[in-house]
Order: structure tokens, then sequence, then C-alpha cells
């Protein structure tokens, strides 16, 4: 790894691996987060590789570089110097963007899961990001108009050749899920704990069925160039609507994305359903990657994780209310009205009053939300389909562990920490 930096949380670091053969960076990546976490346990420490483990504070994830390269080391997304080697990066261009499109579903199921919902939230949203360079040329093809700042009137393609296109242009606009760097696609999505093979086989996938598609077309076509630019002009006509260049945390963004037509799964309850669309189970069929009965099994293990991961989680809230948050905020509350006992003819004991009065209020409500929480745990959907059990622990377990949560943070902010029964968000933020 070359790249070690702080990133913008405390306590958040930055380590990017060298890029290799996906095959290969997968294991690389499984073994760098097992050395992590063993390293961090020698030092006294923990590395936690959850998506979300503070709110309010940035998460964590992983930018999954991708490219495509010949046996010979080629880059196919690198821009050329020649109209042939111009003519390769758009094929390549186009057909990632067909298959982004096409398959924008799947590619949001590949990075569903308990722990990346709370750092992805909404919106969630697959569109590509190709920068202006990128986006007037495109422009150019699709209208088969003038484009600026080069002296040709028209692009043709396999016949001219493309304006420079920056390199290394990671930081143009760090909302956008699916990112054009220069050379390669940023899949942002992904997150910090998970593997990286469901997303790459995704991408490795859904490239392999355009570009066949794209050969189909072309083998036997009588005039190739032609052919050529018809084809990706086509391509990029009928799929535009997943490029999209400006802010993707913007509500216009979520309107204009339902205008355009284009998935806003928001949860994992909202996109597994989709991973077993006939489109997606034919594609993987298709490619030999899995067979029907592999796509329904891999379905069916991804709801039922979610599912646990939520109840074990939930289980583990109410545990931790019911034998130390609420004894301790309720022991707090006691001091102070100890304190008021003591003082109140000597001093009005305003800030106990009131502290104490405020600390009631919220363990009462603590008290009422654990029980519903605790309830919904006891009576979740038993024999009921996996896609509705799982829809039920996102709408009901999983709001209800959020109003615990938010009790609990207002419980902490005053409490005084000598009674607090776990690390404070300060402890953990600030003291590493």
């Amino acid at each position: 790894s070359k790249t070690k930096h702080n990133e913008v949380a405390p306590g958040q670091h930055e380590m990017a691996p060298i890029y290799c053969d996906a095959n290969t960076a997968n294991d690389q990546n499984q073994l760098v987060m097992e050395t992590m976490k063993k390293v961090a346990e020698r030092h006294g420490l923990v590395c936690l590789l959850h998506e979300k483990p503070f709110a309010g504070v940035n998460g964590s994830g992983k930018h999954v570089n991708w490219s495509l390269s010949t046996d010979t080391g080629e880059n196919l997304f690198s821009p050329g110097k020649t109209p042939s080697q111009n003519a390769v990066f758009l094929l390549f261009l186009a057909a990632f963007v067909k298959g982004v499109d096409e398959y924008q579903e799947l590619l949001r199921c590949s990075v569903a899961f308990a722990g990346n919902d709370h750092r992805l939230g909404a919106p969630a949203i697959i569109s590509v990001f190709l920068g202006s360079e990128l986006q007037s040329i495109i422009d150019a093809i699709v209208g088969e108009s003038d484009y600026t700042e080069t002296e040709r009137k028209t692009l043709r393609i396999g016949v001219d050749v493309l304006p420079s296109i920056p390199q290394d242009t990671t930081d143009r606009n760090r909302t956008s899920p699916v990112a054009f760097t220069g050379n390669k696609f940023e899949f942002r999505m992904p997150g910090s704990s998970q593997s990286i093979a469901g997303p790459v086989t995704v991408l490795n996938t859904i490239m392999a069925e355009e570009l066949s598609r794209f050969y189909a077309v072309l083998k036997e076509a009588p005039d190739f160039n032609k052919a050529l630019h018809d084809l990706v002009r086509k391509a990029f006509i009928e799929h535009g609507r997943i490029i999209f260049n400006g802010n993707g945390y913007e509500e216009a963004w979520v309107e204009e994305a339902a205008r355009r037509g284009l998935a806003n799964l928001r949860s994992t309850a909202d996109a597994l359903p989709t991973y077993v669309l006939p489109k997606n189970v034919e594609l993987m069929m298709k490619h030999g990657v899995y067979t029907k009965e592999e796509m329904f099994s891999r379905h069916e293990i991804h709801m039922e994780k979610y599912r646990k991961v939520i109840h074990i989680e939930a289980a583990t809230m109410v545990d931790m209310v019911q034998h130390e948050i609420l004894n301790a905020a309720s022991e707090y509350e006691s001091k102070l009205c100890e304190t008021m006992l003591r003082q109140h003819e000597a001093a009005p004991c305003h800030v106990e009053k009131s502290l104490a009065n405020s600390i009631g209020i919220l363990n009462d409500k603590l008290l009422e939300q654990t029980v519903t929480l605790k309830t919904a745990l006891e009576t979740a959907p038993v024999g009921a389909s996996g896609e509705e059990e799982m829809r039920y622990y996102h709408d009901v377990v999983a709001a209800d562990m959020d109003a615990v949560r938010d009790t609990v943070d207002r419980l902490e902010t005053l409490t005084a920490g000598k009674y607090w029964p776990y690390p404070t968000f300060y402890d953990l933020l600030f003291s590493v």
C-alpha cells in the first residue's frame, strides 16, 4: 500500500492496496482486513470495520477501482492518442454505461447488507459520473454536432482523435457512486466490512454481457467504422439517463432520477427483492457465474443474514438498556435528588433540578421504547416468506432501534461520565 492517511472522522484511516488482477486483489483485501484487526489487538486497540459505528460521523467504505486490460497490459479504459485507440476506449466506455444502466439493481444488490444501510442512507441511486470532458464528447457523438475546445467540427469514432482527458480526477465529484477517474471506474458504494468479490463479480459479468452483444453486432458489419459509430451512439442515446455529473446528495437529484426512471433502492429490504429479477438470473446463468438454484439460494442467504444481524443487534441493545443504561440513569437521577435535598435551603439547585427532571423523562421514555423493541422481537413473523420477514425487520425492528438509540444518545449527554456504564462517544472518538 502506498496510500495511508487519516480520514475525516476521528480515528478513521484510509489504506489503498496497490492494484492488481481482480482475484488477487480480493484475496489481498481479505488478508488486509484480518491483519489490521490482529495488529490493532496487539496494540490494545480495536479495528472497527463497521460501516457506520457512530451516528452523525462519517462512515467507512471501500472504493473499488475497476478497469479492464488486455493480456499485454493495455488499459482498455485509457483514452488513446490515435483514432483506433479512441475507438476502443469509446466502445468499452459505451459498454460500461449501458451495462450499469441495464443492471443497476443488481449492482445495488451487490452492496446491500445491514451495516451498509447505516452508511449509504438515502438516496441510493446508481449513476455514472464522467466529468465535463467526456460529457462534451458524448454529447457530440449523440447529437452528431460540434463540440468545443477542439478544431474538429464533428467527432467520428475511429476517425478523429479525442481531446485530452485529465488523469487521476478522483476528487471531482465525491457524491457519485460510480465515477470515471481518468483510466478506470471507481465504485464507491461497497461497505468497509464486505468482501469486494460480489461487486467485482457483478461488474465483470455485466461488462462481459455488453461486450458479447457488441461483438454480435460488429463481427459481420460490412462497414465496420460506421457500424461502430452507430453502435456507440445508440448506446449513449438509450442509456445516457444513468450519466449524472451533479451532486448525488441533493433532493433535486432524487426527483430527477425518478423522472429518468432510475431505481432508488434506499435500503437492503428495498434492494434484495430485485436480486432475482429474471434479467439478473438470466445474466448470471448465461455466463456460467451462478445457476438459477444458486441465485435463489444466495438470495435467501442474503435475506437471512440481514434478518439475523438486525435481530442480534436489537437483542443486544435491549440487554444493554435493561441491565445497564436504565439503572445508570436512575442512579444519577437519584444522586441529583439527594443533592437537592441536602442543599435546598442553602442554594436553589436549578441545575440539579433541571437535569433530574430531564433524565427522569428520558428514562421513562427509554423504558417504553425498549419494551416496544423487545415486543417487536418477540412477535417477529415466523413462517412468512423471506422477503416479508426482511421487510418486517427493516420497517419495525430497525425503526424501533433507531428510536431507542436516539433516546440513549440524549441520555448520554446528560449523565455524568462516571455513572455511564459504557465508553462515551468522547472516549471512543478522541482517545486514540
